[in-house]
């Protein structure tokens, strides 16, 4: 039986944004860019229905399939495999750090959540110690197509992708855009394309600064009022208005240009010098 036809056997919940993911080569190329061994342990976030899982469990040392839904607890049970762990439980409520470590992510996930399972996952830009990010090597996530244009976006970028969860993606991993997934290949189809990407994580920041603290702040106030100049929307958010004129001024900025128009470098310079200059 077809990964469509068992998928077709169960009512996808809407509340918990359920899309069965029923393309085999979909599933095919999340196995092969996860590059996975005999020697890892995988976590799996939103496991479902078991069409990726009951993969893993070929592949891993150890599988834990983290999932929130007792229906899908059920079928996930039906896989035989004395390497596979089911865990009952919310993502967002999950300490991965006690499943070990260099931990393998793979996740197909409610999109609604994606920007707090990453920052979950990952800790913010000001997030120097966190657990989970310290235990993870690898995350491999299915996303909305516009999220996984987000994530890889930058200053140079169209449109509107760069932002702040470009920045806190590519802040704590290098993140590689893997491919684009069709709505036809999930059941039942949701009303927008998906696609793969992946996440390497780094063992520190992308950014040696003196205050990360700041740094975030910073960042928060250039993408607050993107139809706003920097100068205007650093000042909105309370920092300094001569303190302002002045960083801009020394760093040769523009105070007409936006904060996309930043890269993630030139922030950085942005907020120790305006650090300094309050």
């Amino acid at each position: 039986m077809s990964y469509f036809e068992r998928a077709k056997k169960f009512r996808a919940k809407k509340r918990l944004g359920q899309n069965f993911l029923t393309d085999e080569n979909a599933v095919e190329t999340i196995l092969e860019v996860s590059n996975i061994t005999k020697e890892d342990t995988v976590v799996e976030i939103g496991a479902g229905l078991g069409f990726v899982t009951e993969q893993l469990v070929k592949l891993a040392k150890k599988v834990y399939a983290v999932e929130l839904d007792e229906d899908m607890i059920k079928e996930l049970q039906k896989i035989d495999a004395d390497n596979l762990e089911i865990i009952h439980k919310d993502i967002l409520k999950t300490d991965l750090s006690e499943f070990g470590s260099n931990l393998k992510v793979v996740a197909n996930i409610p999109y609604y959540i994606t920007s707090p399972i990453l920052a979950h996952l990952l800790g913010e830009v000001d997030d120097l110690d966190n657990k989970n990010r310290n235990s993870i090597s690898q995350i491999v996530l299915m996303v909305q197509y516009e999220v996984a244009k987000r994530l890889t976006a930058n200053e140079k970028s169209p449109s509107k992708a760069f932002g702040l969860l470009s920045i806190l993606a590519q802040f704590w991993a290098e993140v590689e855009f893997i491919a684009k997934v069709g709505a036809k290949s999930f059941f039942p189809a949701p009303k927008v394309d998906s696609a793969i990407v992946k996440l390497n994580v780094k063992s520190e920041p992308l950014l040696k600064l003196q205050n990360y603290g700041f740094f975030r702040k910073t960042v928060k106030a250039c993408f607050a009022t993107r139809r706003k100049n920097i100068k205007n929307s650093l000042t909105n958010a309370g920092f300094s208005k001569s303190a302002v004129e002045i960083t801009l001024r020394n760093l040769n900025i523009d105070e007409n240009l936006r904060g996309e128009s930043l890269s993630i470098e030139q922030m950085g310079k942005l907020s120790e010098k305006l650090k300094e200059n309050l």
